[in-house]
């Protein structure tokens, strides 16, 4: 009996891991979700909010000059456009404050998750990050945005899956509504420092997506770069229109069910059996 109860209750630790991250993925359908039904009546409009994201762009690319520690673009603009907060990343694709401004995915490596503004680390357990002092994620010749999320978390399964993506496979975002379809030409590992390998390339439209290398030591950075495809395939202008398909099916709450109750149909045997022998050792047959 208590064999098949530590069976079940190991077997229940076994599975944490995926039903964590099944909920974690639950979690995330439900902010994409009202991400999409909210979007919709966003202040500034998602035309404005573009227009000024590549104006941000267009600062970056231009060799405008980065603020220590905060990589935010200056330029020679005008003081009123300064004061209008032109160049406020935080307020740039910015839906109401959540810090969300679209949405990742990335079929074969089982990733739709948000894309929130900058890589804390409280961002990073929300969701994707963008890297702040990269261009956002709207486009355009000479752009790369980078994309970070962590991998192998235990709650969580995020870019835990980016390893199985190779040169040819796409990937698309959703940034207020617009899609972008990307197809992958490069994926490399590299060392953390290594910021060349995330420079913009002239007269590209790259996306690129970082997440960190081997599973559980995490000492190099894996970058997964697409290239703008145009025009975005209709398949993926629907998928990134749409509701999530993760997480999918919980196969693994019917498995626990079935060990769970074929763990206590055993303990509940073996309950039972006890109960008759030790009735029996008190209710001796008569001896003739």
């Amino acid at each position: 009996m208590i064999s098949a109860i530590l069976a079940v209750v190991g077997f229940a630790v076994l599975l944490y891991p995926t039903a964590a991250s099944w909920t974690h993925q639950y979690h995330q359908a439900s902010i994409i979700d009202t991400f999409h039904e909210e979007v919709k009546h966003a202040e500034p409009s998602g035309v404005e909010q573009f227009r000024q994201a590549r104006r941000y762009n267009d600062a970056l690319t231009s060799g405008a000059r980065l603020a220590p520690n905060a990589n935010i673009p200056l330029s020679d603009v005008k003081e009123t456009e300064s004061a209008l907060g032109l160049w406020d990343y935080e307020d740039i694709l910015n839906l109401y404050n959540t810090g969300i401004m679209g949405r990742v995915l990335v079929p074969k490596a089982d990733v739709d998750v948000p894309i929130y503004h900058g890589t804390s680390e409280n961002t990073l357990l929300k969701g994707a990050g963008h890297l702040q002092g990269t261009s956002l994620p709207v486009g355009g010749a000479g752009t790369r945005a980078v994309i970070t999320a962590h991998r192998g978390l235990a709650e969580a399964t995020m870019f835990t899956h980016l390893d199985k993506i190779e040169v040819g496979d796409d990937f698309s975002l959703n940034i207020f509504e617009e899609v972008l379809a990307y197809r992958v030409i490069e994926v490399q590992v590299v060392e953390p420092e290594d910021s060349e390998a995330i420079k913009p390339v002239e007269g590209k439209d790259l996306v690129t997506l970082v997440t960190c290398t081997p599973l559980g030591i995490n000492t190099q950075r894996i970058l997964v770069t697409g290239e703008r495809i145009y025009p975005t395939p209709a398949k993926d202008e629907a998928a990134a229109k749409g509701p999530s398909n993760l997480p999918h099916f919980p196969w693994f709450a019917i498995v626990y069910a079935v060990v769970f109750i074929s763990g206590m149909t055993i303990a509940g045997h073996s309950l039972l059996t006890i109960i008759a022998i030790k009735k029996g050792n008190q209710n001796p047959a008569h001896r003739p």
